[in-house]
C-alpha cells in the first residue's frame, strides 16, 4: 500500500474512531468499548478499512510501552514490600484454580487433552493494559485494591511470559533445534542480566542524566519515552515481552524527582496511542469459526467473569483482606488478555490446536473484555447489590487493613475527614492548627502512611463503601467532612450517614454550582467551593499587586506582601498594637481587602484574617515581620459546653415568668439567649411579638451557648 493510502487509512480509522466515540458518550459508553467496536468495524469482518497493520500494530505496541512504563514510573517501593505477599500468593493462586479448573471444564465439554491444556492457559491471565487504563481513568490506580491487582496482574505477566518460553521451547524441541533445559536456563540468566543492568543504571547513570536532561521539559520528555522504547526492545530481543522491559524502565525513573512531570506530560500521548491497540485488537478477531463455539465460549466466559473474582475474594478474604478490596482487586481479572490470544497463535502455528479452538478463546475474549469493563465502571454499584452475600469472605477480624488503620476508641474526634490528597490534607493541616482532633480516611496507602507518621488517626476506606461507615467513631464526631470533588461520591456519603442515623454536621466539596445546588437539597450543611475560594484570592493578590507593588525603585530598601492567616495573633489587633515598628522597623504602607486598598492606615486601623499588608524596610526586617505577623495566637482551651445547643423549656405553671410580656423579659439580655419560638398546646408560635405575654404550660423553643441554658434551666422552676 503507498503512503498516501496509509495516511487516507489512518485517517478514516481516527474518523471512525471519534464518530463511535461520540455516539457512545451520548449513550454514555466506555471509550474501551467503542474502540474495541471501532477496531471491529474497520477490520476484515467490518468495512475492511485497516490493511496496513503493521504499522497499526507498531503504534499500538508504543501505547503499550508507554503505558506500562508510567505504571512503573508510579511504582512505590514501600507499597511493593506492603502487599508484594497477597499479589504474589493472590497471582499464583488464581493461575493455579483457574487452569485447574478451567482444563476440567474444556474436558468435560469434550475437548482433547491438549486442547484443552491451551484454553486453561489463556483463562489464566487477565488484560494488564486494559485493567491499569480502566483503573487510571477511574482514579483507583493508587488504591489499596488498585496496588494489588496491579501486583498479581504483574505475577500474570510473568507466568504468561515463561508460559510462551515454555510453549516455544517445546516447538523447537520437537522441531530438533535445542535442549528444553539448556533454554530455559538461558532465559534465567538473561533475565537476571537484564535485572542486574538497570539496577546499575539506576543507581549511577539515571539520577545523573535526568537531572541534566531537566533543564529543557520537552528533552527530558522524549528521553523518558526513548528509555521506555528502547528496553521494551532489549526486553523483547532477550527473549521477555516488551511490556517487561517498558516497565522496568519506568521503576528505574521512579526513585527520581522528575517522575511526575515525566508522568503527566506522557498521559496525553499515552491515551492517544493506546486507542491504536485496541483497534488492533478488534480488528484481529477472528468471526469465521466461532459460529460453533457459542454455547462453549458462553460458559468459558461465565466461568472468567465469575470463577476468576471467586477465587481472588476467597484468597484475599483468607488472607485477612475487607471483602469489598477482595471485590474489586477480584474483578480485574474477569477478562482474558492479548495474551491469551497470543498463546492461541502460537498453540496453531505449532498444530497443537485447531482454527476452531483459536475461535473459541477469541470469542471468550471479545465477551469478558466487554462485560468486564462495564463491571470494574460500576464496580462500587456492584458492590453495594453484593454486599451482603460478600461477608462470606471476609474474617471476622480483617486483620490486613485493620493493620492500616490507627484509630483507638480511646482517642477524641471532632471532625472526620475523607479524602487526604492536596486539598484534603491542607483541610487537615489548618484543622490541626486550631487544636482539632482529625481522623482521615483514604484509599491511597501512600497518602495514610505519610499522616500516620505524623501521628493522625487514619482508616483505609472509600467513602462511597457503605460498611466502612462500621468502621468510624460516627458517635464521637461533630462534623463529617468530604475533601473529594466528586459529585457521585459524596452524594453517597450523606446517604450513607442518614441510613446510620448520623446526627452530627456534614460538609461536601463542589466544583459547580449545579453541584452546590444538589448537595443542599440533600441535607449537606456545610458547601466548600475550593475552585471560587481561590480565584476570589487570586483576584485580591492580583488587585494588591496592580495598585501597590512598585515597579522600580532606586533606594535600598525592599517591599513584602504579607497575607494575614485566619489563626494569626495579630488577627483583630490595631494597627498601634502590633508589635512591628519596636521590634523589626518596618512600615506598613497599605493595606487589601476584599479588593479594595487601604493606603497608608492609620494606628487605629484594625487588622483581620485574609488582609494583605504592604511592608517596607530591610530585607532582614522584611523577614522577620512576616513571622511576627503570622505567629500562631495560643489556642484557647475548649470549654464542654462552649457551643450552640437549641433546647427545649417548659414554664411551669408556678413560674415567675408566667404572665409576662417578652418586652418586660427581654430574654436575650437577661439569660444570653435567644427565643426562637413557643409551643402552646398544639399551637406553634414562629412570629414573636414583644407584646406576647407567657402561659404556665408553654414550652419555649431557645438557643444558646450550652452554659446559658444551664443557668436558666437551673433557676426558679419556669
Amino acid at each position: 500500500m503507498t503512503e498516501g493510502s496509509s495516511f487516507l487509512e489512518i485517517a478514516s480509522i481516527l474518523g471512525l474512531a471519534t464518530l463511535l466515540g461520540i455516539i457512545g458518550q451520548k449513550l454514555r459508553q466506555p471509550l474501551i468499548i467503542m474502540f474495541l467496536a471501532t477496531g471491529i468495524l474497520a477490520g476484515p469482518s467490518g468495512l475492511g478499512i485497516i490493511q496496513s497493520y503493521h504499522q497499526i500494530e507498531l503504534l499500538a505496541h508504543i501505547g503499550i510501552a508507554l503505558l506500562l512504563f508510567i505504571v512503573g514510573l508510579k511504582l512505590d517501593l514501600h507499597l511493593i514490600r506492603t502487599t508484594g505477599p497477597v499479589a504474589l500468593a493472590t497471582g499464583l493462586g488464581q493461575i493455579i484454580f483457574t487452569s485447574i479448573i478451567g482444563f476440567a471444564i474444556a474436558l468435560a465439554l469434550d475437548l482433547s487433552w491438549l486442547s484443552a491444556t491451551y484454553v486453561a492457559v489463556a483463562l489464566t491471565f487477565s488484560s494488564t493494559i486494559i485493567i491499569v487504563k480502566l483503573l487510571s481513568d477511574k482514579k483507583e490506580i493508587d488504591s489499596l485494591h488498585g496496588q494489588i491487582a496491579i501486583g498479581f496482574l504483574i505475577v500474570q505477566d510473568i507466568a504468561a511470559i515463561l508460559a510462551l518460553v515454555g510453549l516455544t521451547t517445546l516447538g523447537s524441541s520437537v522441531a530438533g533445534e535445542g535442549s528444553p533445559f539448556l533454554t530455559a536456563l538461558e532465559i534465567v540468566a538473561k533475565g537476571l542480566g537484564l535485572l542486574g543492568v538497570v539496577a546499575l543504571l539506576m543507581k549511577f547513570v539515571l539520577p545523573g542524566l535526568t537531572r541534566r536532561l531537566a533543564h529543557s521539559l520537552e528533552l527530558l520528555t522524549l528521553f523518558a519515552i526513548a528509555w521506555a522504547v528502547f528496553l521494551g526492545a532489549g526486553s523483547e530481543l532477550l527473549g521477555f515481552s516488551k511490556e517487561v522491559g517498558a516497565f522496568l524502565a519506568g521503576v528505574s525513573l521512579a526513585s527520581t524527582d522528575y517522575r511526575d512531570a515525566i508522568g503527566g506530560r506522557l498521559t496525553g500521548l499515552r491515551d492517544f496511542l493506546l486507542l491504536f491497540f485496541f483497534i488492533d485488537l478488534g480488528s484481529r478477531l477472528e468471526w469465521s469459526t466461532v459460529g460453533s463455539q457459542l454455547g462453549s465460549s458462553v460458559v468459558f466466559s461465565l466461568f472468567v467473569l465469575i470463577g476468576n473474582p471467586l477465587i481472588v475474594l476467597i484468597i484475599m478474604g483468607w488472607m485477612g483482606y475487607r471483602r469489598r478490596t477482595s471485590f474489586l482487586a477480584g474483578l480485574t481479572v474477569a477478562q482474558i488478555s492479548e495474551f491469551s490470544l497470543i498463546v492461541a497463535a502460537l498453540g496453531l502455528s505449532l498444530g497443537h490446536i485447531s482454527n476452531e479452538t483459536v475461535g473459541l478463546i477469541t470469542l471468550v475474549g471479545v465477551v469478558t473484555i466487554f462485560i468486564s469493563t462495564y463491571m470494574i465502571l460500576y464496580s462500587a454499584p456492584l458492590y453495594n447489590v453484593l454486599s451482603a452475600p460478600l461477608t462470606i469472605f471476609e474474617r471476622r477480624n480483617p486483620y490486613r487493613e485493620s493493620a492500616i488503620d490507627t484509630l483507638k476508641e480511646s482517642i477524641p474526634v471532632d471532625v472526620i475527614l475523607f479524602g487526604l490528597g492536596n486539598y484534603g490534607s491542607g483541610l487537615a493541616e489548618y484543622l490541626l492548627r486550631r487544636q482539632k482532633a482529625v481522623m482521615g480516611i483514604d484509599f491511597d496507602p501512600g497518602a495514610l502512611d505519610s499522616w500516620r507518621q505524623r501521628g493522625l488517626p487514619v482508616i483505609y476506606g472509600d467513602m462511597a463503601d457503605p460498611d466502612i461507615h462500621e468502621y468510624l467513631p460516627l458517635h464521637k464526631a461533630r462534623w463529617v467532612i468530604s475533601a473529594v470533588r466528586d459529585k457521585a461520591m459524596n452524594l453517597a456519603l450523606i446517604h450513607n450517614l442518614k441510613k446510620e442515623g448520623y446526627a452530627g454536621k456534614v460538609a461536601l466539596t463542589a466544583t459547580t454550582a449545579a453541584e452546590v445546588r444538589e448537595f443542599e437539597k440533600v441535607g449537606a450543611h456545610l458547601i466548600f467551593r475550593p475552585f471560587v475560594d481561590a480565584t476570589e484570592q487570586a483576584a485580591d493578590a492580583l488587585t494588591y499587586a496592580m495598585e501597590l507593588l512598585p515597579s522600580s525603585i532606586d533606594w535600598p530598601v525592599s517591599f513584602l506582601e504579607v497575607r494575614i492567616k485566619s489563626d494569626a495573633a495579630v488577627a483583630g489587633e490595631t494597627i498601634r498594637d502590633l508589635p512591628l515598628t519596636s521590634t523589626t522597623g518596618i512600615s506598613i504602607l497599605a493595606v487589601s481587602r476584599g479588593g479594595r486598598v487601604h493606603y497608608e492606615p492609620t494606628p487605629d486601623f484594625r487588622i483581620y484574617p485574609a488582609d494583605r499588608l504592604l511592608i517596607m524596610g530591610s530585607p532582614a526586617e522584611l523577614k522577620e515581620a512576616e513571622m511576627t505577623l503570622n505567629q500562631l495566637a495560643a489556642p484557647e482551651k475548649a470549654q464542654e459546653g462552649d457551643h450552640f445547643e437549641l433546647a427545649e423549656i417548659r414554664v411551669a405553671s408556678d413560674s415567675s415568668l408566667s404572665g409576662k410580656s417578652l418586652a418586660e423579659l427581654r430574654f436575650r439580655q437577661t439569660y444570653g439567649v435567644t427565643l426562637v419560638g413557643i409551643r402552646r398546646g398544639q399551637e406553634s408560635i414562629m412570629s414573636l411579638q414583644s407584646e406576647e405575654r407567657l402561659q404556665g404550660g408553654d414550652n419555649l423553643i431557645v438557643i444558646g451557648k450550652v452554659t446559658a441554658i444551664q443557668q436558666l434551666r437551673g433557676q426558679e422552676p419556669l
